[in-house]
């Protein structure tokens, strides 16, 4: 008998987030038949192992000191340096002389070029401005911070006086740790997740698309996934009754997955990948992977649900599983739903979190 327990590498989680993340952990451990702990206490002593659920991707050096030896030790990854588990990873820099941390891979971004969006990476705000007066050329700019989540930390500059108040606003700390990735402007089409969770001898992979809704505030805001989930790896996911545009997301999200080998030491239970497709400012059509995700995200409460439905029923090959994110006084997740959060968050204020999963085609 073991342990799960949740893992703050980082303060400032929002209410919800922090309710999903202990929603999805009490799920695994009944999916290990481990007890639950809460979250993690160096001081507390335990009799069998530890299982952990991190709000982040794990460095090497802290995963070694908490006891993390593998996959199977967590619900999540573990990466060598830090700025590995950031979307900066997906594009070259944008100079042989450009700044760069410890560890940077010049293999990867050329190993993913042909599956990823065009752009590029930045550590200081030199390079940056160097990179986005290249971009410029072709149309707006985004700017993403490399540890921004769900569309935060973004901007667009239409223009160089836009380009230097964005730059401007950057906190040099951060970019030099995190670094900043630079693409063309698209108007999205559509935005597919492609991913593979492994957890006690289950494996499963999934694809689909993700929605947007309005916050409280009237700002864009995730709103949730439907996807199709399979028992296990991605070629069994390929063998499902998909579309053509799925069929390219994966085979984008597979690429990118198999390139992680050239950062030694990175291993990770849950894989997810954010695959956008849409056109920029000249109408040219663009479909790559934005970004990864080894670690608990918005499609773990599907991830996991999925898992629990396989483990009851051997025959099962596939489900669909619909993730909600729901805002408003008057949101109620619909009878039958698993219910991640429902309340008012401080931050956001009223929100409903839910999951439905249900057979899937010929499922069995």
């Amino acid at each position: 008998m073991g342990t799960v327990v949740t893992y703050a590498v980082d303060e400032g989680l929002t209410g919800h987030e922090v309710a999903a993340r202990v929603a999805v952990a009490r799920s695994l451990a009944a999916l290990k038949e481990f007890d639950f702990g809460g979250g993690y206490d160096p001081a507390l002593q335990h009799d069998g192992p530890l299982y952990f659920v991190p709000s982040e991707t794990l460095s090497g050096e802290e995963a070694a000191r908490l006891g993390i030896r593998g996959a199977d030790d967590l619900f999540g990854g573990v990466v060598p340096y830090p700025f590995v588990g950031t979307k900066t990873i997906t594009h070259p820099l944008a100079s042989r002389d450009a700044e760069r941390p410890e560890g940077w891979s010049e293999a990867f971004p050329q190993r993913v070029h042909s599956v990823v969006l065009p752009g590029f990476a930045a550590f200081t705000r030199a390079d940056a401005l160097k990179a986005a007066q290249r971009l410029l050329e072709q149309g707006p700019v985004r700017l993403k911070h490399g540890r921004g989540i769900g569309g935060k930390g973004q901007a667009v500059a239409k223009d160089t006086a836009e380009l230097a108040a964005a730059l401007e606003a950057l906190d040099m700390a951060e970019l030099a740790r995190c670094g900043l990735v630079l693409e063309p402007s698209l108007d999205e089409e559509a935005t597919y997740s492609v991913g593979q969770v492994r957890v006690d001898g289950l494996c499963a992979s999934y694809c689909g698309t993700q929605k947007t809704t309005t916050d409280n505030n009237g700002q864009p805001a995730y709103g949730g996934s439907d996807l199709v989930i399979v028992r296990g790896d991605y070629a069994a996911l390929l063998n499902a009754q998909l579309n053509t545009q799925l069929r390219m997301a994966i085979r984008q999200a597979m690429a990118f997955d198999a390139a992680a080998e050239e950062f030694p030491g990175l291993f990770a239970s849950r894989r997810n990948y954010d695959v956008l497709s849409g056109r920029d400012a000249r109408g040219r059509w663009h479909c790559g992977v934005l970004e990864q995700s080894w670690r608990i995200g918005g499609a773990s409460g599907p991830e996991v649900a999925a898992l629990e439905a396989f483990r009851a029923d051997p025959s099962l090959r596939a489900v669909r599983a619909r993730s909600t994110e729901a805002y408003g006084e008057h949101a109620e997740p619909p009878r039958g739903a698993r219910v991640h959060f429902s309340g008012v968050d401080p931050q956001v204020g009223p929100l409903v979190k839910y999951t439905i999963v249900e057979p899937h085609g010929t499922a069995h």
